[in-house]
C-alpha cells in the first residue's frame, strides 16, 4: 500500500478545492447527458451505479488486478473525491466517481483495490435509504457464524489480536507474582468483553505451569458478554479448556454488559486485576467511558491493561472520521499480505465478514438514526483520562516485549521483520517512556497496550 500521510483539516479544504475545479466545469455535460438517459434524474444515477457494482462484483476471481504504480493513489484521490461528494449530498458527481471506482477495484485485487472497494460500498450505501431494497443488499451483516469463524481466521494468521491478547496476559501474570504471599494464589480477572474467551486459554496455561499438586491455583474470571448465548458458549469453551490444565483451579462468572456488577467487589487475599482490551472504544459517549474507568477504580485493582486500535474516530465530521478509517484499514488490509495468501478463502472472510464489516459500520454512522459511534482515539488521549480518573502507568516489562518479538517472528511470514526503525511489515514501538507498546504496520501504529495502577 502506498504511503499516506494525515490529512488535517488544511487537505480537507484542498480537497473540496480540487473537487469543484474537477466537476464545475462538467456539470452541464452532466445535465445534458442526463437528459439522454433512459432514466432520469436521481433514480436513474443509482441505478447506473449498482449496474456497475454488479459487474464488479461478477468478476472471475482468477483475474486478479494489481494496481500499476501510481495508480493506487489516483484510487484512493477518487475515493476521497467520492466521499466529499457524498457528503455535500452531491448526488450526481458522487455516483459518477463512484461508478469510476467500481470500474478500477476488485474484492479480490490487490490490497489498494479490496480496501477501496469496502470503502466504496459504504459510500454506495449512503446515497440510499434504508427502506431501499439495494441498501441491504450492500450493507448485510455477517451471519453470528460467519462473524466468528472470520474473527477466529484472523486470529491464527496475523499477529494483531494475539499481541493484544498476550501482552495482556504477561501483565496479569506479573501482577500475581507480585503479590503471590499473601494473595492465597487466587488470580482474578475482571474482563469487561469476554468475547469468545480467545484471551484466557493462555493465562490459564502460564498459571498451570506456574502451579504444583500441593500448591494450586486458582483463577477466577468474571466476564461481561454481550448475550447469554455468548456466555454460556464462552463458559464451556473455558471451562472444558480448562480440565487439560494440572492444578489449577477454575470459575467463571458471566454478566451481561450493561448490567449492575452486584457483587463485583474485591474479596480478602486475590489479586484482582482488570481487563480492557478492545473495550472501551465500544462505548458510546465520554459519560459512559466515564463511569466505567469509575468502576474500575472502585475495584482497587492491582493492573489494569488497556488495548485499544490507534487513531482519532471520536464523533467528529464525517469527512474526518472517513479519512482516519481510510488509514487505519489501508494498514490492516496491506497487512494480510504478510498473513494469508491473497486468493485465500480465509483472507477473503477476513475482509468481509470483518474488516469490510468494521468499514461499513463507521461509514453508516449517524446520530439521528440511532446508531452509535465508537471512540477511538490516540494513546496520549486515551493517557489524559486515565490520569483523571485516578490511575498511573506502569513500564511494561521487558518479559512482554521478549514475547512480543518472538510472537512477531513466529507471525511474520513474507516481510523482515523491524522494530522502532526500518521500513519492514509488522513493527514494534517502545512508547512513553516504556509505558506503552504499539503494534504497527511499517509506520501506522495499528493498537497500542499500556497497563496502569490505581494512585
Amino acid at each position: 500500500m502506498n504511503k499516506m500521510h494525515d490529512i488535517d483539516e488544511e487537505d480537507l479544504l484542498n480537497l473540496r478545492l480540487a473537487v469543484v475545479a474537477d466537476s464545475g466545469g462538467e456539470r452541464k455535460k452532466r445535465k445534458r447527458r442526463d437528459g439522454l438517459n433512459s432514466y432520469q434524474g436521481y433514480e436513474g444515477r443509482i441505478f447506473g451505479l449498482l449496474q456497475m457494482r454488479e459487474q464488479m462484483l461478477k468478476l472471475d476471481p482468477k483475474r486478479r488486478g494489481v494496481v500499476e504504480d501510481g495508480r493506487g493513489l489516483d484510487l484512493i484521490h477518487l475515493l476521497l473525491v467520492s466521499a466529499t461528494a457524498v457528503d455535500e449530498k452531491d448526488v450526481g458527481s458522487a455516483s459518477e466517481n463512484l461508478r469510476e471506482l467500481y470500474q478500477n477495484v476488485s474484492l479480490t485485487g490487490d490490497s489498494v483495490q479490496r480496501v477501496v472497494a469496502y470503502f466504496a460500498d459504504g459510500l454506495a450505501a449512503r446515497l440510499l435509504t434504508r427502506k431501499s431494497p439495494f441498501y441491504d443488499m450492500i450493507m448485510k451483516n455477517p451471519t453470528a457464524e460467519e462473524e466468528f469463524l472470520a474473527f477466529m481466521e484472523l486470529y491464527r494468521a496475523s499477529p494483531y489480536y494475539q499481541f493484544a491478547h498476550f501482552t495482556a496476559n504477561q501483565a496479569f501474570v506479573e501482577a500475581f507474582e507480585r503479590e503471590e504471599e499473601h494473595n492465597d494464589r487466587i488470580l482474578h480477572v475482571v474482563d469487561f468483553d469476554v468475547s469468545y474467551g480467545f484471551q484466557w486459554p493462555s493465562l490459564m496455561q502460564s498459571l498451570s505451569e506456574k502451579a504444583t499438586t500441593g500448591n494450586r491455583i486458582s483463577l477466577r474470571i468474571t466476564g461481561f458478554g454481550r448475550s447469554l448465548e455468548e456466555l454460556v458458549e464462552t463458559e464451556t469453551r473455558l471451562v472444558n479448556f480448562s480440565k487439560g490444565c494440572c492444578n489449577l483451579v477454575f470459575e467463571f462468572q458471566g454478566l451481561l454488559r450493561g448490567s449492575k456488577p452486584v457483587g463485583l467487589k474485591k474479596k480478602k487475599n486475590e489479586t484482582v486485576v482488570v481487563n480492557l482490551v478492545f473495550y472501551l472504544h465500544t462505548l458510546t459517549s465520554s459519560l459512559q467511558i466515564s463511569d466505567t474507568l469509575k468502576l474500575v477504580h472502585s475495584l482497587d485493582p492491582s493492573t489494569v491493561i488497556l488495548v485499544g486500535q490507534e487513531g482519532s474516530r471520536s464523533p467528529r465530521s464525517f469527512l474526518s472520521r472517513f479519512m482516519e478509517s481510510l488509514h487505519y484499514f489501508a494498514a490492516m488490509f496491506d497487512s494480510l499480505d504478510d498473513c494469508l495468501p491473497p486468493e485465500s478463502t480465509e483472507r477473503l472472510r477476513i475482509e468481509k465478514n470483518h474488516l469490510g464489516k468494521e468499514i461499513k459500520n463507521m461509514m453508516s454512522y449517524e446520530k439521528d438514526e440511532g446508531n452509535y459511534q465508537r471512540w477511538y482515539d490516540r494513546m496520549e488521549i486515551w493517557k489524559e483520562r486515565m490520569e483523571s480518573h485516578g490511575f498511573r502507568g506502569i513500564k511494561l516489562s521487558s518479559r512482554s516485549l521478549i514475547q512480543a518479538k518472538l510472537l512477531l517472528k513466529i507471525r511474520s511470514h513474507c516481510s523482515p521483520l523491524e522494530f522502532d526503525g526500518g521500513v519492514g511489515g509488522f513493527r514494534l514501538f517502545e512508547r512513553d517512556e516504556g509505558r506503552a507498546l504499539s503494534l504497527g504496520w511499517q509506520d501506522r501504529y495499528l493498537i497500542t497496550a499500556t497497563a496502569w495502577h490505581c494512585v
